[in-house]
Parts: C-alpha cells; sequence; structure tokens
C-alpha cells in the first residue's frame, strides 16, 4: 500500500513538473530562439550550429526553471489531489501530512540534486563554452553580418557596405565604411579589397583593408583629413551581430568551482575582496537549495480549499517566484557592494520562505489532523447506527 500510494504521489507531481519546466524555460528563452531563428532564416548558419549554441545557452536557463517547475508541480499537483478529496481518503485511511508528503519530500530531493549539478558544472560549462562558440562562428561564417550591395550596420558604430564577398566568405571586394565610434569624428574608408581575420589570442575578428583611403572628419574642425593607407584594420564585435553575446574575459559565472577558489585566494593575496567571486560561489548553492525551499511552501499552499487550480497554482507560484528573484538580485547587490555578509545576504531569502513554508506546513498538517479524525469518527459512527437500525427492523 505504502509503495503504490508513494509511487501514485510520485507521478501526480512529475507530469505537472515536466509542464511547468517546458512552459517556464520557453517564456525566459523565448527572446534568444526568435534571435537564433532569425541567424538560420536571415543569415545562412547552418541548423546544426544553432543548436549547439542553444545548448551552451540551455543549462543557464534551467539552473533558474527548475526550481520554479518544483513549485508550480507541489500547488497543481497537491491542489488537485485536494479539490477531488483524495486527500480526505488519504486521511481517512489514517495517513498524515507529513506521511503524504514523504514522496513530494523525494521528488523534491532528485530535482535539488539536478540544480545542484546544473548550478556547479553545467551552467559554468555552458557560459565558457558559449563565448568559444560564438567566436567560432564568426571565424568560420564571417559572413553573418555582412550582404553584398546593402549598407550593413550589425555592427555598433559602423555601417559597411560591399560590392562582392567571393567564396569562401571572408575575401571581400570594394569596400566602403562609415565608422562613427569615436565621439566627435568621423571616418570614411574606401578599399578595392579586404579580408577578415580572426585572431585566437584575442578572440576578435578584424576587417583587414588593402588599399584605400580615409577620410576623417571632426565637428571641431572644418573640411577633412585624407588618409592613405596600404593596410588598415578595422575591428568587428561580430558577437553583438550574433545576439548581443560579447566576446568578453572570463567572468564568475563561467569559472569552475576550483577556479572560483584561486581565483578568491589571488585576489586576497593582492588585498582585493574578491567579493563578485565569493558572491557566484555563495548563488551556486543558495539556487538550487530553493527547489526544497519551495516545495516545502508549495505543499501547504497547494492544500488550500479552491475551485480554480491551475489557474490559481500559476499565479501563487508567479507572486512567490517573483518575491524570491526580488530578494536574491537585492542579496546579490548589497553582497557585491559590501553592506552585506556574503552568504547571509545569499541565504536569506532561502531562510524567509522555508520558515514561512515550515509555519504553513506544520499548521495545515494540524487542522487537516483535527477535522480529518472527526470526519472519520463521525463516518463510522454514522455507519454503525444505519447498520444497527437495518438489523432491528429486520428482527
Amino acid at each position: 500500500m505504502g509503495r503504490t500510494l508513494h509511487r501514485y504521489l510520485f507521478l501526480q507531481i512529475l507530469a505537472p513538473f515536466a509542464a511547468g519546466l517546458a512552459l517556464f524555460t520557453f517564456i525566459l528563452l523565448i527572446a534568444r530562439i526568435m534571435k537564433l531563428v532569425e541567424l538560420v532564416v536571415n543569415r545562412g548558419v547552418p541548423v546544426l550550429e544553432i543548436l549547439r549554441v542553444f545548448s551552451y545557452i540551455l543549462p543557464a536557463f534551467l539552473e533558474v526553471t527548475v526550481p520554479m517547475a518544483l513549485l508550480l508541480a507541489c500547488l497543481l499537483a497537491c491542489g488537485r489531489l485536494s479539490a477531488d478529496s483524495e486527500i480526505t481518503a488519504m486521511r481517512a485511511a489514517g495517513l498524515s501530512l507529513y506521511q503524504i508528503a514523504i514522496p513530494i519530500a523525494g521528488f523534491a530531493c532528485l530535482v535539488f540534486v539536478a540544480s545542484l549539478f546544473l548550478s556547479l558544472y553545467a551552467r559554468p560549462w555552458g557560459n565558457s563554452a558559449l563565448k568559444t562558440a560564438i567566436f567560432d562562428l564568426a571565424r568560420t561564417r564571417a559572413t553573418v553580418g555582412l550582404k553584398e550591395h546593402v549598407f550593413n550596420d550589425e555592427f555598433k558604430g559602423l555601417v559597411i557596405y560591399v560590392e562582392e564577398i567571393q567564396p569562401p566568405g571572408t575575401n571581400l571586394m570594394r569596400i566602403l565604411i562609415s565608422d562613427r565610434r569615436q565621439a566627435g569624428e568621423e571616418n570614411t574608408v574606401v578599399a578595392k579589397r579586404g579580408t577578415l581575420v580572426a585572431n585566437e589570442d584575442t578572440r576578435s575578428v578584424n576587417l583587414r583593408l588593402f588599399d584605400g583611403v580615409i577620410f576623417t572628419s571632426r565637428a571641431s574642425e572644418e573640411g577633412y583629413h585624407k588618409t592613405d593607407f596600404s593596410v588598415y584594420d578595422v575591428n568587428l564585435n561580430l558577437g553583438e551581430a550574433l545576439g548581443q553575446m560579447e566576446m568578453r574575459e572570463r567572468e564568475p559565472s563561467e569559472l569552475p568551482l576550483q577556479e572560483l577558489r584561486a581565483r578568491i585566494t589571488s585576489l586576497e593575496s593582492a588585498g582585493q575582496p574578491g567579493r563578485a567571486e565569493r558572491v557566484e560561489i555563495a548563488r551556486r548553492f543558495s539556487i538550487p537549495f530553493a527547489a526544497l525551499v519551495f516545495a516545502i511552501i508549495g505543499v501547504p499552499l497547494g492544500l488550500q480549499p479552491v475551485r480554480a487550480v491551475r489557474s490559481r497554482g500559476l499565479a501563487v507560484s508567479l507572486v512567490i517566484i517573483l518575491s524570491y528573484y526580488l530578494m536574491l538580485s537585492a542579496a546579490e547587490t548589497l553582497a557585491t557592494q559590501g553592506r552585506v555578509p556574503v552568504t547571509l545576504a545569499l541565504w536569506t531569502p532561502n531562510l524567509v520562505l522555508s520558515t514561512i513554508g515550515l509555519v504553513l506546513f506544520v499548521r495545515q498538517a494540524r487542522e487537516l489532523a483535527q477535522p480529518g479524525t472527526g470526519c472519520v469518527a463521525r463516518f463510522v459512527e454514522g455507519t454503525r447506527a444505519r447498520v444497527a437500525t437495518a438489523l432491528g427492523r429486520t428482527a
């Protein structure tokens, strides 16, 4: 009986969890998905390369959406069980809320382990691999941001016109560039030919021009200056052309846990606090723990009597999620600025919601125990009375 009940409750949580995970992940990823689809349709980037980039983006979003999906699953599953009087039937069988919650707690522990893996390993790997993939995509398909016979403005501060792009896509002929990246100055560059050159060390892509002229005009001067050149390099930020994913130095979110700790040690030896790295380490443990917190608060809230279980569950989950991440964002800011100790700041949202959840859970367990026992007793006594009456009439 116990195994059957546990399996049943486990499956009741699994279905809404999968649906919630797909829903929340799609909502958060929709902007990136549209940008990636645009690269396939308008830029001719192969679908397999886009899927590879998408696989690197996904762990960062799953780290957030997995606990969110668990909260929604607890609200929907417990709400349906309560609305269909299945919780009442379980209480009539002598089960307490603590016993009913065992399979839910087991499911929450599995989600916690998955979230911890995403936070400690998958997200840093994905962030680091994403930067490398963007650079490789920019290097191997350098024409992503350029088209023939079109004034291309994909690059901030640059307008590039190319008369002809020769195979394999790195050789350009008859080029016109308007460069306004420097304030108060405009450079108009005309070149006979050019080529796209990738720099492995700096992870940048340059447009190298040959045999051309630069016309420079400044707001503070009249006229223009003319400069002839044989070779001239123009730096292109192809990361912006591929979805605003800049190719930058490795940030704390891209580093494995061991490298983060090594960087903290290095910064402290240099007299720097390394707050950003400490915040990142605390974040990697606090967000997965939110899965357990959401399960604690989701069960008692889901058992509240209500008619529209789905709409109410979605609304309550959104309110809790918004409250949690607002507190987490404020905590990260305060910890980074050094106003609050890092551990205290990053774990405060978990402590607040877990305290509320435990109070609600204990209260709900007591309410189910007292009325439930009375209902069962009245049902048994009523049945006995009806049986006695029927036997008396028969006699």
